[in-house]
């Protein structure tokens, strides 16, 4: 398996780009085709993402399923039993209540939010502009001792409490390599209501012919506890049974 630094095409755009991308389109463009290409990312009908949790000294496994046309499986293992955090067919959202052990339909506004990141697969930089987004380069910033590339995006608005809100984003893109290796965003509901969260990138590794991060943590900005996440497996174009993301009736 290789990694980023060592691909003979990222090594030449390390040291053309930054001297040049004086845009964020221009940044997206170098990003999308050093992580692959369009052609390749929009080739992708699924992606099977097997995970390690680190939190509360315990190694939680979670498995991520996406689908082009939008489907989602998010689950957990836990003691031998695997529960859904969030599944989507296409039209239903709902996950398993940890203190009931049920499965529960979520309310119509988390459903009509999560319906806008059907856009998003495989990732929501690729054909940005056709899906009305728009991005603008803030400049330049240090990130955990690297240069960074600053780019805000901003998606369609979610409904928050029934009114709507700028679904805004913050990717930091390492000017030497040109991947994103942290995303912040203010968290809109539960109890983190309000507060900026923080997604870090690492380790980014080759996945038939498309570089994917196998190294993250997830935490709020300014906070010190954060929670470690390993990538064990990424999958491609799996196959799953369309069961699979049906509520179970």
């Amino acid at each position: 398996m290789k990694t980023l630094k060592i691909c003979i095409v990222l090594f030449t755009l390390a040291f053309t780009l930054p001297n040049q991308a004086q845009t964020a389109d221009e940044i997206i463009s170098g990003y999308l085709e050093a992580i692959g290409g369009v052609e390749k990312l929009k080739s992708i009908e699924g992606i099977k993402t097997s995970i390690k949790v680190s939190q509360m000294g315990m190694e939680i496994p979670m498995e991520i399923v996406r689908m082009k046309d939008g489907r989602i499986i998010t689950s957990m293992s836990m003691q031998g039993q695997t529960y859904h955090q969030q599944t989507f067919d296409g039209e239903t959202l709902w996950g398993h209540n940890m203190m009931t052990q049920q499965a529960e339909k979520k309310d119509a506004e988390m459903t009509a939010n999560f319906k806008l990141s059907m856009n998003d697969f495989p990732n929501e930089f690729v054909d940005y502009k056709e899906k009305g987004y728009t991005v603008e380069l803030m400049g330049k910033e240090t990130l955990d001792g690297t240069e960074t590339f600053k780019i805000k995006i901003i998606k369609e608005p979610l409904t928050v409490d029934g009114k709507q809100e700028d679904d805004i984003s913050f990717y930091y893109f390492d000017t030497e390599n040109m991947v994103p290796l942290a995303m912040t965003a203010e968290v809109k509901a539960g109890q983190g209501k309000g507060m900026t969260q923080k997604i870090s990138f690492s380790d980014y590794q080759e996945v038939d012919g498309i570089y994917f991060p196998h190294s993250m943590s997830m935490g709020a900005e300014g906070q010190p506890t954060t929670v470690p996440m390993t990538i064990t497996k990424i999958e491609l174009n799996p196959t799953i049974e369309a069961s699979s993301f049906s509520f179970p009736e």
